[in-house]
C-alpha cells in the first residue's frame, strides 16, 4: 500500500543530497528538481513496480531498501539486486521497468516524472554525469555479484552482505553502531543462493567469535571489523585471496 509522505524534505536538506542523482547539481538545478519531484511511501512487501510495466517516474531511493528481482515461467523468482539509500530506478530513454522492484523495508521515494526528467538529463550535464557513475556503479556492484554467487563460500558470501551493508551506510569503518538488517534471513538465503538454514549457521558462528552481535532480528551491530572484512574472502585491493 502506497503511503503519502506528510513531511516532503527540500533537497537541500535531504539525507542522500551527495550521493544521489542531483549530488552535482548545483542551486540552478536543484531549484529546477524541486519543482518536479514528488516523495512516495510503501510498507514493507509493497511492490513498487511490475517487471513490464510502463515507467510513469524515475526515482532516488531516500530511505530503506528494496530488491530487484525476476519470475521464470514455472514460478521460480530469483533477486537479482538491492536497492539501498541514493540508488536509482529506471533509465532515462527506457519506457518499461525490466525487473519486478518490492519493498524489503519501509521505503521512501524521491519520484520525478519519466518525459521532464528525461528533458532535464538532455540539457543539465550534471545530472547526465552522475547518472553515468550510479550506472557504472551498478555494473561494478553486478559484476561483484557475480563472483560472490560464482566462487565464494557461504560464510564469504554471508560476511560480504554484511559488508556491503555496513560500507553503503557510509559509516567509514565504525564498529560498534547498531544498524538495520534490512531483509529477512529468508530473503538474504534467495539473495545470496543459499539455504535458510545456513544463513542462519553462518550468521551464527559470525556472532559466537565475536564478529557480530545481533540485538534483535532486524538489526546487527559489527563489533570487529577488520575480522569481518578478512571473512569475505577479499584481499586488500578487492580481489579474491588465492
Amino acid at each position: 500500500m502506497q503511503i503519502p509522505l506528510t513531511t516532503p524534505v527540500r533537497c537541500s536538506q535531504c539525507p542522500i543530497r551527495h550521493r544521489a542523482v542531483c549530488a552535482k547539481c548545483d542551486e540552478d538545478e536543484l531549484a529546477l528538481l524541486e519543482s518536479m519531484k514528488t516523495y512516495r511511501r510503501f510498507e514493507a512487501g509493497d511492490t513498487v513496480l511490475w517487471r513490464g510495466e510502463e515507467l510513469e517516474y524515475v526515482a532516488s531511493v531516500v530511505e530503506g531498501v528494496a530488491a530487484l528481482s525476476k519470475t521464470m515461467e514455472d514460478g521460480r523468482t530469483q533477486m537479482v539486486g538491492l536497492l539501498l539509500p541514493s540508488d536509482f530506478i529506471g533509465r532515462p530513454g527506457r519506457r518499461e521497468i525490466e525487473f519486478d522492484v518490492t519493498a524489503t523495508t519501509d521505503l521512501t521515494l524521491c519520484c520525478f516524472k519519466r518525459a521532464p526528467f528525461e528533458a532535464l538529463v538532455e540539457e543539465t550535464p550534471h545530472v547526465a554525469q552522475r547518472l553515468m557513475e550510479l550506472a557504472l556503479d551498478e555494473l561494478d556492484a553486478a559484476r561483484d555479484w557475480m563472483l560472490l554467487l560464482g566462487r565464494k563460500t557461504a560464510r564469504e558470501k554471508i560476511a560480504t552482505f554484511i559488508e556491503m551493508l555496513v560500507r553503503r551506510a557510509h559509516f567509514d569503518g565504525t564498529q560498534g553502531i547498531r544498524q538495520d538488517l534490512p531483509m529477512t534471513r529468508d530473503q538474504i538465503a534467495n539473495y545470496l543462493g543459499l539455504t535458510l538454514e545456513t544463513v542462519s549457521r553462518q550468521l551464527n558462528a559470525l556472532k559466537k567469535e565475536g564478529v557480530l552481535a545481533f540485538p534483535d532480528r532486524r538489526h546487527f551491530e559489527v563489533l570487529d571489523l577488520a575480522a569481518l572484512q578478512d571473512a569475505t574472502g577479499d584481499d586488500a585491493d578487492g580481489g579474491m585471496i588465492s
